[in-house]
């Protein structure tokens, strides 16, 4: 599986350095504490599984990592910048074209055709590419070509999953970031899709999983595990 991320550049710094973190959110006269002092290093090329129960604070170290939320102390870089220095739309740039999404619930517009469906994230990506080619060559890579012009209720969930790969491919992210991606899956497509991982990890792109399930978490080179706002081990 060849997606093309030959020009990703080398970096001087970790792809995502978390220091001293504390995140917590504010409840009425109540202040929730979520993360508490989180040290994390992902270098570039990792296959990392973030793993914890419910309510551990996974999903909050997700956000965090995802650019979609801001910590209340400490640091979150990603490739060396500073998200407390960044502005919302610096943020924005950075989600819609540095980090590519892939969900438990696929998160595929129901009314847009598969190939309509990779080309979304597009819109926002001024980089020298021709969209269309390169989203019939990921959903041919997804072995989708047949089904391209299918809307996702006409899709299985293994299919659709398979779309939601290509679409968070389409950029050509330096970041995979997956939430209990394999989760609305049975067994068999579960592993067809964590196999489409490990190999974007073996072309050199950067994999983040996260997930509850130890199963899922073995086929990560690196586990974290978080419990109860902290990082147990990793």
């Amino acid at each position: 599986m060849n997606t093309n991320i030959g020009s990703l550049p080398e970096d001087r710094f970790p792809i995502v350095e978390i220091s001293n973190v504390r995140k917590s959110y504010v409840l009425g006269d109540m202040e929730v504490p979520v993360l508490s002092g989180i040290n994390l290093k992902i270098e570039k090329g990792e296959f990392l599984a973030i793993m914890g129960p419910s309510g551990s604070g996974k999903s909050t170290l997700m956000n965090l990592i995802g650019c979609l939320d801001r910590p209340t102390d400490g640091k979150v870089l990603i490739r060396g910048r500073d998200l407390h220095r960044m502005s919302d739309e610096e943020l924005a740039h950075i989600r819609g074209l540095e980090i590519g999404f892939v969900f438990q619930t696929f998160n595929l517009v129901p009314r847009l055709t598969a190939f309509e469906n990779v080309l979304l994230p597009t819109f926002a990506n001024s980089r020298s590419i021709d969209p269309q080619k390169r989203a019939k060559e990921l959903l041919k890579l997804m072995g989708l070509q047949e089904r391209m012009h299918h809307r996702p209720g006409e899709l299985s969930g293994g299919q659709s999953q398979r779309v939601s790969i290509a679409r968070a491919l389409i950029n050509d992210p330096y970041i995979l970031l997956a939430d209990e991606q394999t989760g609305n899956l049975d067994s068999k497509t579960g592993s067809e899709i964590l196999r489409i991982f490990m190999d974007l990890n073996k072309e050199g792109r950067t994999v983040i999983i996260v997930t509850h399930d130890p199963e899922i978490a073995k086929y990560a080179n690196r586990v974290v595990l978080v419990k109860d706002g902290v990082i147990q081990y990793n």
